[in-house]
């Protein structure tokens, strides 16, 4: 399979900071600040005392975030202190993705480059990943800054994400109240001024044009990054006016093209929506986490509070709503404790109803057969984060099936498997459940969990790239 990996990729920064860390990190800025800002978080930093409060707010309700960085000085703050002591690895959608892709047996992938540097490079997967040529020097213009003050970012500046990890039972000092961190998740620092604004290597746009008929697939993210205004006057919305247009003309030189979105982080519900809006129909899939699927609780008017607890029949819900009321062919949630995917189906099926009991048996054996394809590749990604989660590794489909082997199935995520069937009248497939809901085929999995995960950061990439590879290979089978 060759795929196409955009927009985002950089270089992440990966810390596990303690309780004790940050309670010292608290100490060290004036108490009432820090308290305002975790009281009203301000979803951007401008400065040390943002980034602290960021994550101090983020271990205290157990909540994963990323904020963007919008100062030179916070960023030297932040590598020089933690730099050296963390992993340093491939970072973005986009990178992760294409990594996984070039270890799970694609046979071309082609990420998008913004600043190819040598730290960068060496951190893609030599497996089958592929840069067209020698990338094209950035001008000083291009590599400008998107935010114009004295702090600005220099125009050498590598992409840095600084992920903090943090675990389940640390306890921290908030200046004299004990704090014990609810749940594992992570904290993002990211200073990254051209994926912000979703800049292309020419040499991979050239390349997309021109293999257009030879590709299998793209996967596409990084909106996320995208900023309200920028100083040349542009605005996301004109952005996305040239990315949609780019994804449509290789779709229309390649109509079997399949084109995935992966959402991200938002810090504007505003961009969010116009996203998924203005990409819904273009794209053949869409993923997203528990979190992200909240943010378009105008669109499917599910509560956000029972969908962040992970109760299974309102992510099911929400998924359904989302997807039938926009036309979309496939929506993928992917949370912690297990997976959920709505799938249009182009069958007709005479009872319209939600029970396979009440259908005829083509009926039945139709629909089993479509879940159980859905399902498979679903599993193959959920096997693929949960072994990258244990080891941090993927080192090819041998690999994954031995290490997954050894990881047991989230309790939590067997537990809403159950309460989807009640909820639905669904069906047991195997280790997964599906049920048919208009012309929707709605599947569920749980997660594979590690007791003691390496990384808590790219799974849900990791999920992806597995889930849309499979998918790819079992539709070239059909």
């Amino acid at each position: 399979m060759n795929i196409l990996c955009g927009y985002n990729v950089n270089i992440d920064s990966v810390y596990r900071i303690s309780g004790a860390e940050i309670s010292e990190l608290l100490e060290t800025f004036e108490e009432a600040e820090i308290l305002d800002k975790i009281e009203n978080p301000p979803g951007k930093i401008f400065s040390e005392s943002d980034f602290v409060a960021g994550l101090a707010y983020c271990m205290k309700y157990g909540c994963g975030a990323e904020w963007l960085v919008f100062d030179q000085s916070v960023f030297e703050f932040l590598k020089s202190r933690y730099f050296e002591k963390s992993l340093v690895r491939m970072g973005g959608n986009a990178g992760i993705m294409a990594n996984a892709l070039s270890q799970l047996g694609a046979s071309r992938v082609i990420p998008n480059v913004a600043v190819p540097s040598k730290t960068q490079l060496s951190l893609f997967s030599k497996k089958a990943i592929y840069f067209p040529e020698p990338s094209m020097q950035i001008t000083e213009n291009e590599r400008k800054s998107p935010e114009e003050n004295k702090g600005a970012f220099s125009s050498s500046q590598e992409p840095i994400h600084f992920v903090f990890d943090f675990s389940e039972g640390e306890i921290f000092s908030l200046y004299g109240t004990e704090v014990r961190v609810p749940r594992e998740n992570r904290f993002i620092a990211t200073c990254d001024h051209l994926n912000l604004r979703l800049f292309v290597n020419p040499a991979f746009e050239q390349y997309a044009l021109q293999h257009a008929c030879e590709l299998d697939g793209v996967l596409i993210s990084g909106f996320h990054l995208l900023l309200e205004n920028y100083p040349d006057g542009r605005t996301y919305k004109t952005i996305l006016d040239d990315t949609f247009s780019q994804l449509k003309s290789w779709k229309t030189r390649n109509n079997k093209l399949q084109i995935h979105l992966e959402f991200g982080h938002f810090a504007s519900k505003e961009i969010a929506n116009f996203v998924f809006l203005k990409f819904a129909k273009l794209s053949d899939s869409l993923g997203m986490n528990e979190d992200e699927l909240a943010v378009f609780s105008n669109l499917h008017g599910v509560s956000g509070e029972r969908l962040q607890r992970m109760e299974a029949d309102a992510i099911s819900s929400a998924a359904f709503r989302l997807a039938s009321g926009h036309g979309l062919k496939k929506l993928i949630i992917h949370t912690r404790e297990f997976v959920l995917a709505v799938f249009k189906t182009d069958c007709e099926f005479n009872s319209r109803a939600v029970s396979e009991f009440e259908m005829d048996e083509s009926e039945s054996s139709i629909l089993q057969r479509a879940a159980r394809e859905k399902l498979e590749a679903l599993e193959f990604g959920v096997r693929c984060a949960g072994v990258y989660a244990a080891s941090g590794r993927l080192e090819g489909r041998e690999f994954v099936e031995e290490e997954a082997s050894k990881l047991q199935e989230s309790p939590f995520g067997r537990e809403q498997i159950a309460a989807f069937v009640k909820a639905f009248n669904g069906n047991i497939l195997e280790q997964g459940a599906y049920t048919l809901k208009g012309n929707y085929i709605i599947c569920m999995l749980p997660t594979m969990l590690s007791r003691s995960p390496v990384t808590t950061v790219g799974l849900g990439d990791t999920l992806t790239a597995g889930t849309f590879l499979r998918g790819l290979e079992l539709n070239v089978q059909a």
